[in-house]
């Protein structure tokens, strides 16, 4: 498995888990008031899990799992891959943040985050999509 793979689908693990434990603390709070801002977790929940884990995981696998080049690097130019990487962390955690605090600014450039790495690894994966024969 490509290194690239293996640091997008690391990265997923660590969203799941940081969504489970926001998750379990949301849970917990129905049952226990632990603390009046706990609520004010729930928009991060669902970005960790959502975009976080789930798109994370998904780019992880199409970036080992898509046929390779037959000559020059198998994987072609991986940089755009990279910053997709860099660029969806970034977002999910500003996006998260900017949910908490209340910040629609902080919210809407982790949105533009996110969105910048979704076109950045379609720029990688493109080429790299063949018809079935």
């Amino acid at each position: 498995m490509p290194r690239l793979s293996v640091w997008m689908i690391r990265a997923a693990l660590i969203h799941l888990a940081a969504g489970f434990a926001i998750g379990a603390l949301l849970l917990a709070h129905r049952g226990v008031p632990l603390h009046h801002a706990v609520p004010l977790l729930r928009p991060a929940h669902a970005e960790v899990l959502l975009l976080g884990w789930t798109m994370q995981l998904a780019m992880g696998v199409a970036f080992w799992i898509l046929p390779r080049f037959r000559t020059g690097p198998e994987r072609g130019d991986e940089r755009p891959a990279l910053l997709a990487l860099l660029l969806l962390n970034l977002g999910v955690v500003a996006a998260a943040a900017g949910g908490i605090s209340g910040l629609d600014p902080l919210s809407l450039g982790g949105r533009i985050a996110q969105g910048l790495a979704a076109a950045a690894f379609a720029i990688h994966a493109w080429p790299r999509v063949k018809p079935f024969r």
